[in-house]
């Protein structure tokens, strides 16, 4: 299932949050690119889950362990406090599928909420749903040594509120090898129970399959829901007053 666009609220202005949201992300990912010393640059910027916990900023003097195995993190000392990587882990990704995947999601559901919301709110939340997100994951492994980085645990955060503001969209879904008019609410409630069940399956042999982090979504997801639920008691942002 692969959503492709969605119905856009009529009247509305140039969701400028979601497209800077965007270009910040592909810029970094650029810079990313054309980094020497890919990995220092990667564990820098990235959250590293037994940093956060410990406290402690690994560098290549530095091993750890994780379930008997050693590791050397192939990292000078970051170039920030460690609990910002919090943030600056949010515009990086590991790769171009990663990235346009993430971004075309916030191509699609981002205006909406942004709209519904004003631009300073919709960042906020989407802020707020992507540090939550990567404190689930680091919460479900906290002293992995992986890297967590990606916009996906805000990401989540939009699809939650898109799915409280706008269950009855319909989002135009590529399934197989037909397009389809799904409501909101079908295709984010199906994407949703996946990441459960991948996340809680996954906590059975460890925090991370396949580089995916399950409960960075459902992290960012849930707080979404909550920043939806708020946005419903507000005056909506994009009416005239």
């Amino acid at each position: 299932m692969l959503p492709l666009f969605d119905e856009n609220l009529p009247g509305r202005g140039i969701p400028w949050v979601t497209i800077g949201l965007i270009a910040a992300n592909v810029a970094v990912f650029l810079l990313l690119q054309g980094a020497t010393g890919e990995n220092a640059f990667t564990y820098g910027w990235s959250a590293i889950p037994q940093e956060i916990t410990r406290g402690v900023d690994l560098t290549t003097a530095q091993s750890v362990s994780v379930g008997g195995a050693a590791y050397l993190v192939p990292e000078a000392p970051g170039p920030m406090p460690i609990q910002l990587t919090l943030l600056s882990s949010m515009f990086m990704h590991g790769g171009w599928l990663h990235l346009g995947g993430n971004m075309l999601f916030l191509w699609i559901f981002g205006d909406n909420v942004e709209h519904r919301a004003g631009p300073i709110l919709f960042l906020i939340g989407y802020l707020l749903a992507g540090l939550v997100g990567s404190l689930a994951q680091i919460i479900s492994a906290p002293d992995s040594p992986v890297p967590s980085l990606g916009a996906s645990g805000a990401i989540s955060g939009v699809l939650g509120a898109y799915i409280v503001l706008f269950p009855r969209n319909r989002v135009t879904t590529f399934i197989f090898r037909f397009l389809l008019q799904v409501p909101a609410c079908v295709v984010h409630g199906m994407w949703i129970a996946l990441q459960l069940f991948n996340g809680f399956a996954v906590t059975e042999i460890g925090a991370e399959a396949g580089g995916v982090a399950y409960l960075a979504h459902v992290g960012g997801f849930a707080t979404g829901l909550l920043f939806g639920f708020v946005l419903l008691r507000l005056p909506d942002a994009g009416e005239p007053r």
